[in-house]
């Protein structure tokens, strides 16, 4: 006989994904429009349209009590080992993030599939954009994957769609989906493990027992379960060694999925690295050895990270190469605050900044400067010539002013350089590291971190300088083309106010990054 209260925490579920269900029926109507050959226009608005209904259903449609996650400390509900999803801050703030991310890309991609292909390209952009707002929610481990490999299919199919007579993407497309594959199979073998130590798919459950039961061989088993799921979203997020496709699918895909491909997944990715890891604690009496080891493969695999895509980007000449390594530099400057939360969990005194809302911060800026140059490459792209190699850019103060102009605005936040979001999002990240504690064997080895970070940062300052004095100090090599892609302006707009505003007034996001990751530590009683 079943619990009634059980049943009515598993009715309560389809309550908080009403903004997917409705995202995903938007895409159906897409994919059978596609059917009837619906204009490219057509398309897009119907997809606005969809993302503008899930934000209204999100503000309106209330997230039953017994699923709400509560802040570090307070008593746990029965209903967290018993949903797979939970609502919350860190729900919303991934959610809105994947609408307001949905939207954008809408425009960045507005003319990049023709007319016969763009309804089945903006359903797949839907599918994709419900899928990264499923992971933020994920409170168990099947739920989870489902939710992220709702976000890698579509994409093999949108990378498939190039307009008409461009086939470049195809090896990009194979490349792309074998190894997306393999990293779903390390993540799934990952996952087994986990649930074979601990009995459970439920996440907060499994991180429960993990913190109480990792001594001897079920510590080693621990270990392992955790380094095969580091490698499976390693993919996701583009880190060092599991970037190697990046480059290639960068240069070869269609600009508009290149743009979602740098960003989204990253998203995902460390949404769910957050919700896996956000509550091992360096300090915990129980498993301290566990905890230090996940710290340690976290601190070798953001040093090398950054450092790799650094340094393979100074030996590029293609932008969209450049771009597709800058993307591995900056999953390292992300993993760097995963790294520090080991420390931070039971750290006493309340810390400058914690290594999960500095990540949130940072995502949301690499979101808009990156974003915001792919939309400038899609401004300048022709039927006839896209943007590839640096010097493709020369003059472009001359021929397209203001799009220069955003082009150097976001390039300078990639540096970091002051009064932008980027410069805000390192000084987060590298105060986090600057203030983890430091007692014990682990004594200065996040300000090492930090220091490496600095480094690279610098490092980096050179090819993205390289872009811009190549814009602004040589001249054009080709007459001044008239593009009408005026979407992609509205993007690219968007993404420059983003860029500007959190980088001189960062509090705001700052305080809603900190509200949202509150209750990602929470234990069970």
């Amino acid at each position: 006989m079943s619990d009634p209260r059980v049943d009515a925490i598993l009715t309560s579920i389809f309550q908080v994904i009403v903004p997917e269900a409705a995202l995903i029926g938007v895409a159906c109507v897409l994919f059978i429009l596609s059917t009837l050959r619906a204009g490219r226009n057509t398309a897009a608005v119907i997809a606005l349209g969809g993302l503008a209904l899930a934000a209204v259903l999100h503000f309106i449609v209330p997230a039953p009590g017994d699923l709400v996650e509560h802040p570090v400390g307070a008593k746990v509900p029965d209903a967290y080992t018993v949903s797979r999803v939970l609502a919350g801050p860190f729900t919303g703030f991934i959610r809105v993030a994947a609408l307001i991310t949905g939207a954008i890309l809408v425009f960045v991609g507005w003319y990049e599939p023709d007319d016969r292909r763009a309804a089945d390209y903006f359903a797949c952009l839907l599918v994709i954009t419900a899928g990264l707002a499923l992971v933020g929610m994920a409170n168990d481990l099947i739920f989870l994957f489902l939710a992220l490999e709702l976000v890698s299919i579509p994409t093999y199919v949108m990378l498939y769609l190039p307009k008409r007579g461009q086939q470049s993407g195809l090896e990009a497309t194979i490349k792309y989906f074998l190894l997306s594959v393999m990293s779903s199979a390390l993540l799934l073998f990952g996952f087994s493990y986990l649930y074979g130590i601990t009995g459970t798919t439920n996440i907060k459950a499994v991180l429960h027992i993990l913190e109480r039961s990792v001594a001897g061989d079920t510590g080693n088993m621990a270990v392992i379960a955790a380094v095969m799921v580091l490698a499976g979203l390693g993919f996701r997020i583009t880190a060092f060694p599991f970037h190697f496709y990046a480059p290639d699918v960068f240069q070869g895909g269609p600009t508009g999925v290149v743009a979602l491909l740098s960003f989204v997944p990253k998203v995902a990715g460390f949404a769910a690295l957050l919700r896996l890891f956000g509550a091992i604690g360096l300090d915990a009496e129980t498993a301290p050895q566990f905890a230090r080891s996940v710290m340690l493969v976290l601190w070798v695999l953001a040093a090398v990270t950054m450092t790799a895509g650094n340094v393979l980007a100074l030996l590029q000449n293609n932008v969209r190469r450049i771009l597709a390594y800058s993307s591995v530099a900056h999953a390292g400057y992300l993993l760097m605050g995963l790294a520090i939360l080991p420390a931070q969990v039971y750290q006493t005194s309340e810390p400058v900044v914690r290594g999960a809302e500095a990540i949130l911060f940072y995502l949301v800026a690499y979101g808009a400067m990156t974003v915001g140059t792919f939309a400038v490459l899609a401004y300048l792209d022709t039927p006839d010539h896209t943007v590839e190699s640096v010097d493709d850019l020369a003059g472009l103060h001359e021929t397209h002013p203001r799009m220069a102009l955003f082009m150097a605005l976001f390039l300078f936040s990639l540096i970091g350089l002051p009064l932008t979001a980027g410069f805000a999002g390192k000084l987060l990240l590298f105060l986090g590291a600057l203030a983890a504690p430091t007692q014990g064997p682990m004594q200065h080895l996040y300000q090492v971190l930090a220091l490496v970070a600095a480094l690279n940062a610098a490092v980096g300052a050179y090819y993205y300088l390289r872009i811009a004095g190549v814009m602004y100090l040589r001249s054009s090599f080709r007459p001044r083309v008239m593009v009408r892609a005026y979407p992609a302006v509205v993007a690219a707009v968007i993404c420059a106010i983003v860029t500007i505003w959190f980088g001189v007034y960062p509090w705001p996001m700052l305080n809603i990054a900190r509200d949202a990751v509150a209750p990602l530590a929470i234990g069970l009683p």
